[in-house]
């Protein structure tokens, strides 16, 4: 059964109690959650929802974070991607992307929160190998902990490949939301 927009929604409303500065931020997507419907099929435009991973290994003064090379986009990111018909929970989705886009065990792997350290709002490029126009994607990213899970076997068709960075470096490459999911831990809900 594919994630409602109604979980949707309410994702993006627990996020933004917690970061209610970004609120400016987000108008335009939160407008169109309360009347767009089946967000999370990637054929809904002009907008639809994407997760991503924010993968912590390591204590606050040394940890690392696991990015990835995007293929198509030939960037570094976060882990994650589009939803499928078979995600129970968007925390779910993006330990699935994680997992398959890694190699990592997901057993290996502890999410640290059920709410997002981050939500993003980006325009896409057109991709015509997939048939798909220029669109909006509403990222949601979810931090996760591991001790010692390994890289796998990675997802040749979506990545290039993936690497721990320490957190500064990661921030430089990423952005700021790389901090968040080392602090995320002290405020488990």
């Amino acid at each position: 059964m594919a994630i409602s927009d109604e979980a949707i929604s309410s994702a993006v409303s627990a996020y933004l109690d917690r970061y209610p500065d970004e609120a400016g931020l987000l108008t335009e997507p939160v407008q169109s959650l309360s009347s767009a419907q089946g967000l999370a099929s990637r054929r809904t435009l002009p907008m639809h929802v994407t997760v991503g991973a924010l993968l912590v290994r390591g204590e606050a003064d040394n940890a690392e974070i696991l990015l990835v090379q995007h293929r198509a986009y030939g960037i570094t990111l976060q882990p994650g991607g589009h939803l499928e018909p078979t995600d129970a929970t968007l925390i779910d989705a993006a330990a699935r992307e994680l997992a398959e886009e890694t190699g990592l065990d997901p057993g290996k792997v502890f999410p640290v929160s059920q709410s997002p350290v981050y939500v993003e709002y980006g325009r896409v490029p057109a991709r015509p190998e997939k048939d798909e126009p220029p669109h909006y994607h509403l990222d949601l990213g979810y931090a996760f902990v591991t001790a010692h899970a390994d890289i796998g076997r990675i997802q040749e068709s979506e990545v290039t490949s993936a690497v721990w960075y320490p957190l500064a470096v990661a921030e430089r490459l990423v952005g700021h939301r790389m901090a968040r999911a080392v602090s995320a831990p002290t405020w488990l809900v």
